[in-house]
C-alpha cells in the first residue's frame, strides 16, 4: 500500500469517526490517488487535482466543481502531514449551488401515490410502497432514515420513530400521528405473517425479506409518480425528496392559519426534521403563493391592532 492511499484511508476514518458518511468521497478519492500514481507524482498537486477534476468529457462544470472540492478536503488533510502537498484553491473551478425548485405534493397528489402503488404493484410491495410514501408524507423524514428503520424502531406504546442513523450519526425521536402509527403497525404485522422468521432486522422489507436499497426505491417511484400522472407537473417532475419540502411547507403553512408564533417553533420544526438548526430549515421552506397570502393577511392584521 503506498503512502498516499494509506493516508486516504486514515482521512476517510478519522472523517466518518465524526459522523460524515463520505459515500461519494470513498467512492471517488481511490481514483484520485491512482491518477497521482499513475502521474508519477510524489504528492497531490493543484495541476494533477485539476486534470481528474476534469477528466470526463461528459462530466458537468458542477460535477467537476464537486471532485475538485472532494480533493480539496483530502489535500488539506494530507498537507499537515505533508507540506508539499498544494491545496487547490476553491475559486479553481466557482460554481454557484442553485437550488432547485422542489415539487409541493398536494394531499391528492400522496393519495394518487398510494393508490397507484396499492393498484400497479404486487400485492406486498404494494402495501410496503404505500406505507413507505405515506411515511415519508406525514413525517418528513429522509428516505435513507427511513430506510434504516428496524424492527424495534416503531416504538408502538409512546407513538414514536427512533431515528438512529441520521445525519452526522446524531439520533431523534420523531412523534407519529396516530394514523400514521396505525398504519405502521397493519404494514409490520403484513411483513410478520410473511417473513417468520424474519430475514432480515429491516422494517420495510422487499420481496425477498431483505432490507430495501435506495437504487430500487427510485426506480420503483420514477414508475408510481407516471403511474399517478404526476410525470408532466410543473415546476418540474416530483421528486422522492420534494416529500419532505412539502411537510415543512405544510406544517408551517397549518401554523400561520392557526395564529401561532411561527418564527418562535421553527426551532421545533428544525428538531422534527434533523436539521441542526432553523437556518437549514429555511433551505426547505418556499414562498408558495398560498403561504405569502397567508403570511400577508396575518401581517394585515397585526397592524390593524391598535398599539
Amino acid at each position: 500500500m503506498t503512502r498516499l492511499r494509506y493516508r486516504l484511508g486514515q482521512y476517510l476514518q478519522v472523517r466518518r469517526a465524526l459522523g460524515y458518511k463520505l459515500e461519494r468521497a470513498g467512492r471517488l478519492l481511490p481514483d484520485l490517488v491512482t491518477f497521482v500514481h499513475q502521474a508519477r507524482a510524489a504528492f497531490i498537486t493543484t495541476e494533477l487535482a485539476l486534470a481528474w477534476a476534469t477528466q470526463s468529457p461528459r462530466g458537468t462544470p458542477a460535477w467537476a466543481a464537486a471532485r475538485l472540492s472532494l480533493v480539496r478536503g483530502f489535500a488539506q488533510y494530507v498537507r499537515a502531514l505533508d507540506p508539499r502537498t498544494e491545496i487547490p484553491p476553491a475559486t479553481l473551478l466557482p460554481h454557484h449551488r442553485l437550488r432547485r425548485t422542489p415539487y409541493l405534493y398536494s394531499d391528492a397528489d400522496v393519495r394518487a401515490l398510494m393508490d397507484a402503488a396499492h393498484a400497479s404493484l404486487a400485492p406486498f410491495k404494494g402495501a410496503t410502497y404505500r406505507t413507505l410514501l405515506g411515511l415519508l408524507a406525514s413525517t418528513g423524514i429522509r428516505v435513507g432514515e427511513a430506510l434504516a428503520l428496524d424492527h424495534g424502531d416503531h416504538d408502538v406504546a409512546d407513538g414514536v420513530l427512533r431515528i438512529r442513523h441520521a445525519k452526522f450519526g446524531k439520533a431523534r425521536q420523531v412523534p407519529l400521528h396516530p394514523s400514521t402509527g396505525a398504519a405502521l403497525t397493519e404494514y409490520r404485522r403484513l411483513r410478520d405473517r410473511i417473513f417468520r422468521p424474519p430475514r432480515s432486522p429491516s422494517f420495510f422489507v422487499s420481496r425477498a425479506g431483505t432490507r430495501l436499497h435506495y437504487k430500487n426505491v427510485h426506480t420503483a417511484f420514477l414508475r408510481l409518480v407516471r403511474t399517478a400522472g404526476l410525470a408532466d407537473r410543473r415546476p418540474r417532475r416530483p421528486r422522492l425528496h420534494d416529500l419532505r419540502h412539502s411537510f415543512a411547507m405544510h406544517t408551517l403553512r397549518d401554523w400561520y392559519h392557526a395564529g401561532v408564533d411561527v418564527e418562535a417553533r421553527l426551532p421545533w420544526l428544525s428538531t422534527y426534521l434533523g436539521h441542526v438548526g432553523p437556518a437549514t430549515t429555511y433551505w426547505y421552506l418556499t414562498a408558495t403563493p398560498e403561504l405569502v397570502t397567508v403570511a400577508h393577511r396575518r401581517l394585515e392584521r397585526f397592524l390593524e391592532e391598535p398599539s
